[in-house]
């Protein structure tokens, strides 16, 4: 780790610069004008944004860390705080809600004992709402990771967690 990230490295977070040059330098060339790109890759890694991670992003790449954060902060894609191995994303858009993503919604705060936006203490899920995963015809919509899951019921929405545990 060289001098400049040992600098910015005041947080506890567990981050392998290693893992973190590779993606920097080697995929990414180093160049600010990939900073999405950048940033998407390191959500892959750790599953969110780690604040050291940023910091170093930004001494590697040479810009400021508050122009990072703007990035990070504007895309809902990107998390700046710690989530569950599988995201469990329920659409709540207009198709959605008026074929009954409410139902779903609440089974799942039920099944999984988190509000919106929670963790379960396992660290397995994180429930979100989204409000389209363009699949409007298949409303209720439900995404856990990259699975997309149509016509989605409470009694439904039990089946595809345990196919997750």
């Amino acid at each position: 780790m060289s001098n400049e990230a040992e600098m910015v490295n005041t947080q506890a977070e567990d981050v392998d610069y290693s893992d973190l040059d590779r993606i920097i330098d080697e995929e990414y060339d180093n160049d600010p004008e990939n900073l999405i790109m950048i940033l998407q890759a390191i959500q892959r890694l750790y599953n969110y944004l780690p604040k050291a991670a940023l910091s170093y992003l930004s001494v590697k790449i040479g810009l400021p860390l508050s122009r990072i954060y703007g990035v990070a902060t504007f895309y809902s894609t990107f998390s700046l705080k710690p989530r569950g191995r599988h995201i469990l994303s329920i659409c709540r858009g207009t198709a959605c809600h008026v074929r009954g993503s409410n139902q779903v919604h609440e089974k799942a705060k039920q099944l999984l004992g988190v509000e919106d936006g929670g963790t379960t203490p396992d660290g397995r899920f994180t429930l979100e709402t989204v409000y389209c995963v363009g699949g409007c015809s298949l409303g209720p919509m439900v995404k856990i990771d990259e699975e997309m899951c149509g016509r989605i019921s409470a009694k439904k929405i039990e089946n595809i967690l345990d196919k997750y545990k």
